[in-house]
């Protein structure tokens, strides 16, 4: 997906779903249990956001527990094995081995591993393609990481890993994590108090992320990072009580639609940096969501997040994304606004395309640009 339209070219349909979910939460039960996905890395279109001045995020990757050489860019390293022809043997958590991780290391390419409720104090790394991994009872099947150790569950360099029905918890950095992948599903997932994103894809492309919940986090709830084209979509799910609901750096093609973002210290905030590659942050899509309510003072927060407190859809030095359909109601300070970034360049706004949104009960204004802008920013409808 690149958005580049100006107002007066767009002849697509509004997006309603914003005010449905005044009164209808998205529906974030258990997965369906008979049916059994095999990821083919091809998933659709996406958007990004990752906090707007969040240096200490950058630091944060390099974290103990986290292997800088394992951050690999897209289409490279282990798990780039071909697409399996049929599905592989199911391995069960805890009647055929008593880890989650031991479980991952014995599974093959097109295989399942299929785990009971329970709580797993452990960190699992996958590494293997083409896996689904997926909880008997999202509620009751917690992965727990007792602020000791650094993932739920991460993916690194493994296509087509698709996670399903869980709960991860108390992890110092991610609850689920997608790195450096060409296909990823996760959905039905839970994700809260952990130390910087509940659910996040770095580097990684052709993704789906649905039917979920995020809160506790100190970086965002939900973030696509590092990727261009990221061909991926976020939907259906819910971030709370986190620093940002949603956020990703330097991300290039992601839709973000149909989802709730409230009490968060800020809503969804696309950005741009220079300390994560692809720069800059362009052609996202933000449709049909319910965005209220973020101000969030007491919201876990890494160093030096505040200056985007209280605001529902920030793009801080993005080009050509737009935002339609949306209800934003009752944020401190503004609804949706543009701004420039400063990072080792300054990086203003420029073309996107703000319409046909509800935008209301704002403290300081419910639409905002800030200068400088590379122009032809336009906000209609």
């Amino acid at each position: 997906m690149h958005v580049q339209r100006r107002c007066f070219q767009i002849q697509e349909a509004r997006v309603q779903a914003g005010e449905t979910f005044r009164g209808h939460r998205p529906m974030l039960g258990s997965a369906p249990m008979w049916r059994r996905p095999l990821l083919h890395g091809v998933l659709i279109v996406s958007a990004a956001l990752i906090w707007f001045l969040s240096v200490p995020v950058a630091r944060a990757q390099d974290a103990p527990g986290v292997s800088p050489e394992l951050r690999l860019p897209a289409g490279v390293g282990p798990g780039r094995e071909p697409v399996p022809t049929g599905y592989a043997a199911t391995i069960r958590v805890p009647k055929d081995f008593d880890t989650i991780q031991a479980a991952v290391d014995h599974a093959k390419p097109g295989g399942m591993v299929l785990i009971a409720p329970g709580i797993y104090s452990e960190s699992v790394t996958v590494t293997t393609p083409y896996l689904t991994i997926r909880g008997l009872d999202r509620d009751r099947t917690i992965i727990d990481g007792g602020f000791e150790r650094s993932n739920g569950i991460q993916v690194f360099a493994a296509d087509g890993v698709a996670i399903e029905n869980l709960t991860s918890r108390n992890n110092l950095l991610d609850g689920f994590s997608w790195n450096g992948v060409h296909g990823y599903w996760g959905r039905y997932l839970t994700a809260y108090d952990n130390g910087r994103s509940g659910i996040a894809a770095y580097g990684s492309d052709d993704g789906q992320l649905d039917h979920s919940y995020a809160s506790g986090s100190a970086h965002s709830g939900f973030s696509v990072e590092g990727c261009s084209p990221c061909h991926s979509v976020i939907s259906a799910v819910v971030g709370e009580d986190n620093a940002a609901g949603f956020s990703g750096t330097n991300a290039e093609g992601v839709a973000i639609v149909n989802s709730e973002w409230t009490n968060n210290m800020s809503g969804i905030v696309p950005n741009t940096q220079d300390t994560v590659g692809g720069a800059p942050q362009r052609s996202l899509l933000i449709a049909g969501n319910y965005v209220h309510d973020n101000d969030n003072v007491a919201a876990p927060a890494l160093a030096l997040t505040y200056p985007s407190f209280g605001m529902g859809i920030v793009v801080a030095g993005g080009l050509d994304d737009l935002i339609t359909g949306n209800l934003v109601e009752d944020q401190r300070t503004y609804g949706i606004v543009m701004v420039p970034i400063l990072d080792r360049n300054l990086w203003p706004t420029g073309r996107n395309e703000v319409r046909d949104n509800v935008v209301r009960r704002s403290g300081l204004a419910d639409l905002a640009l800030a200068a400088p802008s590379s122009g032809a920013d336009c906000f209609a409808g």
